[in-house]
């Protein structure tokens, strides 16, 4: 189950803020390699969606990782 977006996570018209695996992975001190793991065996505590194949990480995601809502 994936945390609500907060109003921060949201960038202009709407849109859900997404980063790229290398931001998303230095956000959350990780490897990009370990990101990929992730959404490849879908076994990490947060799923990438994919934008136009490539894969992108949701900001609200990462912060509900950080904050400890998702374990």
């Amino acid at each position: 189950m994936h945390a609500t977006p907060t109003n921060a996570a949201r960038g202009a018209h709407g849109i859900e803020a997404v980063l790229p695996t290398d931001e998303a992975a230095a956000a959350l001190n990780r490897r990009p390699q370990t990101l990929r793991k992730w959404a490849c065996l879908e076994n990490g505590p947060i799923r990438p969606v994919r934008i136009n194949g490539r894969l992108a990480w949701r900001v609200s995601d990462i912060q509900a990782l950080l904050s400890g809502e998702v374990a």
